[in-house]
């Protein structure tokens, strides 16, 4: 029961970070973070998710531009952009397999905040970007989909964790 307690804690506590320390991240932490996005549940065990890892200062720049310069983005020390990849779920699944790669994509975000916060780091998941632009800036196939962009560093603030609409709002028991 402690160790439940311990996991929902990292889940109540873990909060967007957008200032990050100068301090490089170690290769070894940031395996481990993606180990952690991959082992999100994934349609089929498909694992229909790609990561690629920027420390690049220049392409990090052009990131955040392209993220509605979103500059903080170019500040941290790894970035990470995690991105669907259709056809290894659409093999099995065909076209809804889109959606299942996008699901597997998502969840491997989730999976990565937590263990950036886990680890004493700072993340935030970026949905706001031209794709086209991300796309062409890192190369992916046109198969693949970038779905989101986590800037991931040692913290740099504090901020307080945002409200939350009451769960009675959101849940709905049986029936809309």
């Amino acid at each position: 029961m402690v160790e439940m307690r311990e996991c929902l804690k990292l889940i109540y506590d873990r909060v967007s970070i957008r200032r990050y320390q100068p301090a490089e991240v170690p290769d070894d932490v940031i395996l481990e973070i993606l180990n952690a996005g991959n082992a999100a549940p994934s349609a089929g065990n498909l694992q229909a998710r790609d990561f690629i890892v920027v420390k690049d200062p220049a392409t990090k720049k052009k990131l955040a531009i392209a993220a509605l310069e979103q500059m903080f983005i170019a500040d941290a020390p790894v970035v990470i952009v995690v991105c669907a990849n259709y056809p290894r779920s659409m093999r099995i699944y065909g076209d809804r397999g889109r959606l299942y790669a996008e699901q597997d994509a998502t969840a491997a975000v989730e999976n990565i905040l937590l263990a950036a916060h886990a680890l004493g780091l700072g993340a935030v998941w970026v949905g706001a970007f031209h794709e086209v632009a991300v796309s062409n800036i890192l190369g992916i196939p046109e198969y693949a989909r970038p779905i989101a962009i986590v800037p991931i560093g040692y913290p740099a603030e504090k901020p307080e964790r945002r409200s939350r609409y009451p769960i009675q709002e959101l849940t709905h028991w049986g029936r809309w």
